[in-house]
């Protein structure tokens, strides 16, 4: 398996799918292993995934300190595996969580960023996260759903109240619920590096108006991406994160939640490789 050393000496892998130019994919969870997200619905056939292991996650080793979990600290990491890879600009996705790693390096890094897209990413690194009224808004929309009347209640619970997470609130994060999705979200537990994630987007991880400023002069191509059934991020949010870009556009997925490559690989896959080859 390749990997490559961060900075601070930490062995970091990734895992390669598919021929051809480059396209650096950056897990969410936060803090999940690369595993989750496969060869991306068959986005493989159009492009090399590259897919990194976080530190802590998959393949890649655990830190000496546990603080550089801390999103902004990822940054280094995503930068030394563009020095690896030997590309001048590369093409850049961020999923989920993984959206506001990518926000962070745009901002740091715009000399070396070809395209981006931020596939279903809350944003949290501009301090727009998705409310608990949104959540419930799109949750809403799977009245008709035969899980949601035992679902709905609980979930509104949690997201008003707090505690533990509840498997019932599982399918409100898929578009489809089948024994695909099932299969997938079964290994969200083994796959999740849980103090990681915890530390992810802990006190200093982001700068919002130093990020806002920094990304209001990217002059690369940028997609947003939503699912309609989505609640973080929303359509709507999805369109307010394209306002922060110069140079941005959005894609709503019909009938997706928050994992579309999963909900209909073949809408996904078209979508995303028409984003990386349009201007190519």
């Amino acid at each position: 398996m390749p990997s490559f050393l961060a900075p601070d000496g930490t062995r970091l892998a990734y895992h390669l799918r598919g021929d051809g130019v480059p396209l650096v994919v950056l897990p969410g969870g936060p803090m999940r292993h690369s595993a989750y997200l496969g060869d991306l619905g068959g986005l493989a056939a159009h492009r090399r995934l590259v897919l990194l292991d976080l530190r802590g996650t998959g393949a890649s080793q655990r830190p000496a300190d546990p603080a550089t979990y801390r999103c902004d600290r990822l940054v280094d990491d995503v930068e030394a595996l563009r020095v690896h890879l030997g590309l001048e600009r590369m093409d850049l996705l961020g999923h989920s969580a993984g959206g506001s790693l990518a926000m962070l390096y745009a901002a740091r890094r715009p000399d070396r960023v070809a395209r981006l897209a931020l596939i279903t990413a809350t944003p949290w690194a501009l301090d727009m996260p998705a409310t608990t009224e949104d959540r419930l808004a799109a949750a809403r929309l799977r009245e008709d759903e035969p899980w949601f009347a035992a679902a709905f209640p609980a979930f509104e619970r949690w997201l008003r109240q707090g505690g533990d997470f509840d498997p019932r609130f599982i399918p409100f994060f898929y578009g489809r619920w089948d024994e695909a999705a099932a299969a997938h979200a079964a290994r969200d537990e083994e796959e999740s590096n849980e103090e990681a994630a915890e530390r992810y987007g802990s006190e200093g991880a982001y700068d919002p108006p130093a990020t806002r400023a920094a990304l209001a002069t990217l002059s690369a191509p940028v997609l947003v991406y939503a699912g309609e059934l989505d609640g973080g991020p929303r359509p709507a949010l999805a369109h307010r994160t394209a306002g922060v870009f110069p140079n941005a556009e959005v894609a709503v997925q019909p009938g997706a939640g928050h994992y579309p490559w999963v909900d209909d690989a073949k809408w996904f896959v078209r979508r995303t490789a028409e984003f990386f080859s349009s201007g190519s």
